[in-house]
């Protein structure tokens, strides 16, 4: 099938071809004819398989008619609303709806936290008729009326899943009560979770479902690995693999920005150049470092999974786990960043003794092990007592008893000859 065949007007056309495309991915080609024809859609596909195309051109297809060069902001009034859980995403939204709307006379905008209001109120005031957001900011804006939302058309909940993980459900509550209850509604998702399910029936009516992956799958082309290694050991192995695969562009992911400001600084001491992304730095300073990590100034980019959301790095080879995410969902987003739109890429994990709860949760929702490689100088002591995992799982702790334990649970090779060079065995449960 070929853009043509979607229902796009010429114009549209010619834009997508200028950006160099001529097919549709399987989200794009199922997704955008049902909403041309109006209707709610729940949409689910693995990340880098073109989610934010799917919605933004048959959005500006069906505003055409709405397109004016008109002064007053009466003529503009905000007919799309575009929520999204993170700072980055809604920049790369923003960007997407001007780079396919350049030939078109409607207007858009994007706000969000982190940054001076002021502008974004001058901007608001001019009218626009595609607004991106984040909750948050949004509901400043609406506390100051600086924004009207009676005229909404279409609202768009992009990335949903990490949306119920962030906390944003209340605040998405309150802004759709302030929406016209006829309106058409797109809900789209990296992952398709139960609680993904049951928002959609809380802000939907009898959506279309596309689903162009099976849930929680895996790209045929991204390779994973994970390597044993003691906690304090993580980093000293992550700078042994980038230079003796003399890595280029690898996005680690920690669980915390302190974790992430750490590692970053150690890196750099060691020779090996690096920038950090995390919900204390400023706007500024995530997309300075982002800008670097693009054009390959600095070798690594370490990040938490909030600041992670909405980037959108074109071939980048590697991801790194430092620590493995409590939420196994998390791990599914972390490495769906590479391995995109057909370019192969490398997820490699770094698991300790002590994470053996989380290697057992992502094997579980994978149904399948992740391959161990070792390298021998960093193996895990096996007389060294596991640290707690620090985060308590139902009054059962985050350690565990004795060395089989160690084996028998998470899948990491304890004490047997064998360390590490036998495949892992599926974690129980998962079959």
């Amino acid at each position: 099938m070929s853009f043509e065949n979607l229902g796009l007007s010429a114009d549209l056309l010619a834009t997508v071809a200028r950006e160099g495309y001529t097919e549709p991915t399987p989200v794009q080609s199922t997704a955008i004819p049902f909403i041309l024809d109006g209707r709610d859609v729940l949409a689910a596909a693995q990340t880098g398989t073109g989610k934010t195309a799917a919605f933004v051109l048959p959005i500006l297809e069906r505003l055409k008619g709405h397109a004016n060069a008109g002064f007053s902001p009466a003529r503009h009034p905000v007919r799309v609303l575009i929520l999204t859980p993170t700072r980055e995403l809604a920049v790369q939204i923003a960007d997407a709806v001007k780079t396919y709307g350049r030939s078109s006379s409607l207007r858009s905008a994007v706000v969000y936290g982190g940054t001076r209001i002021d502008p974004e109120i001058k901007l608001l005031w001019k009218g626009v008729e595609i607004l991106v957001a984040t909750p948050g900011r949004l509901l400043d804006h609406i506390g100051q009326r600086t924004v009207n939302l009676t005229q909404v058309e279409v609202l768009v909940l992009d990335e949903a899943d990490r949306m119920l993980d962030m906390g944003f459900i209340p605040d998405v509550r309150k802004i759709a009560a302030l929406l016209p209850s006829q309106r058409q509604t797109l809900l789209f998702s990296a992952t398709f979770s139960d609680d993904v399910r049951r928002m959609a029936k809380e802000f939907q009516h009898d959506p279309e479902i596309v689903e162009v992956a099976a849930r929680n799958s895996i790209a045929d082309n991204l390779t994973q690995v994970l390597y044993p290694v003691d906690q304090d050991r993580k980093a000293d192995l992550l700078i042994h693999l980038i230079q003796r695969d003399s890595m280029e562009q690898v996005l680690v992911f920690t669980r915390s920005k302190l974790g992430a400001s750490r590692l970053a600084s150690y890196l750099d001491r060691r020779g090996v150049s690096c920038s950090a992304i995390h919900g204390d730095r400023s706007q500024q300073e995530r997309t300075r470092a982002l800008e670097a990590f693009r054009g390959r100034f600095v070798k690594v980019l370490v990040a938490t999974d909030v600041a992670s959301r909405g980037l959108d790095i074109e071939d980048l080879p590697y991801v790194v786990n430092y620590e493995l995410p409590y939420e196994p969902q998390d791990y599914i987003h972390r490495i769906g960043r590479t391995g995109r739109a057909g370019a192969s890429g490398t997820a490699i994990s770094l698991v300790s003794p002590d994470e053996v709860e989380e290697l057992r949760g992502v094997q579980r929702l994978l149904r399948k092990s992740i391959p161990c490689e070792v390298v021998e100088e960093y193996l895990p002591d096996p007389d060294r007592a596991p640290a707690p995992s620090g985060r308590s799982r139902g009054g059962r702790g985050g350690g565990y008893r004795g060395r089989e334990s160690r084996y028998r649970l998470g899948g990491i090779p304890g004490t047997s000859p064998d360390y590490g060079r036998a495949p892992l065995p599926v974690a129980a449960g998962s079959r």
